[in-house]
């Protein structure tokens, strides 16, 4: 059974910078612009990964 968040509990990060942590201990910051009900991953602009040396690494636009 799968977990779905209403819109209204995603809505409130609309346009704000997120920080996300990933599998393999990966961790990426970026702005999510807005949500689609229908879609599978989160889209995020200005996204920066951050590597675990301290080193930032500019991606641009990322969906995850």
């Amino acid at each position: 059974m799968s977990r779905q968040s209403s819109p209204s509990s995603v809505e409130k990060f609309m346009d704000k910078k997120l920080s996300l942590k990933l599998n393999g201990g990966r961790h990426v910051q970026g702005i999510l612009p807005g949500v689609r009900s229908i879609c599978e991953h989160i889209h995020m602009d200005e996204c920066v990964e951050m590597a675990t040396s301290g080193q930032e690494n500019n991606s641009g636009m990322v969906a995850i």
